[in-house]
């Protein structure tokens, strides 16, 4: 995306009675680029569109904080208190990087074949 200021500069080139060759050349831009900027300069360009949080049904203060008073309720549990579905908190959970409890996953042991006591 081109600055405002570029665009404008661009376009007053232009209007000096540089060539459409110039202009290419110069600020590398094509013809209908140069007719899209000249409608904006006239129409005082438009401000840039700033980004915008999107709104969740889910607020990542309120998750965060159901997990932190009671880490072991189930995703149903959470899912209840937003009003939502399981995955959409297994989701947000997973985009707030907040993981499952680890548990230490059951090992056998390394037996003996004569140990009779299995």
């Amino acid at each position: 995306m081109y600055s405002i200021d570029y665009r404008k500069r661009a376009v007053e080139y232009k209007q000096e009675g540089h060539t459409f060759k110039e202009l290419k050349e110069t600020f590398l831009i094509s013809s209908e680029t140069y007719y899209r900027w000249v409608q904006e300069y006239e129409n005082g360009f438009p401000k840039p569109k700033t980004p915008r949080e999107r709104s969740r049904k889910i607020d990542k203060q309120r998750l965060r904080q159901a997990v932190e008073e009671k880490p072991d309720a189930y995703l149903s549990e959470l899912a209840e208190l937003f009003d939502c579905t399981f995955q959409a908190v297994a989701k947000m959970l997973k985009t707030m990087k907040i993981t499952l409890k680890k548990r230490p996953s059951p090992t056998q042991k390394n037996l003996n074949p004569n140990d009779k006591n299995i």
